[in-house]
């Protein structure tokens, strides 16, 4: 896992893969879902919600399930680095 500048990569068979980006010219820097224009927050808050990946996926397909699977991965390992 590697964080620069508003952005998480994570390595997936040794290929940096995006996962969240963050760029003025896309919703004014908010931090989103890579090749879309869903912002990471708004997953947060479906899941805090109650609501299920799954529902989530449904109303913004353009985000995969892989996308949100690394983000969860990568939210963890940040949490857990954070704390040692």
């Amino acid at each position: 896992m590697k964080v620069v500048t508003g952005v998480i990569f994570s390595y997936h068979k040794g290929m940096a893969n995006r996962v969240i980006t963050a760029s003025p010219d896309i919703l004014g820097g908010t931090a989103v879902f890579a090749g879309t224009r869903v912002p990471v927050q708004t997953f947060i808050e479906y899941i805090k919600a109650g609501e299920s990946i799954e529902e989530f996926l449904e109303g913004f397909p353009s985000v995969k399930k892989d996308q949100v699977l690394a983000f969860l991965d990568e939210a963890k390992d940040l949490v857990i680095a954070s704390v040692h």
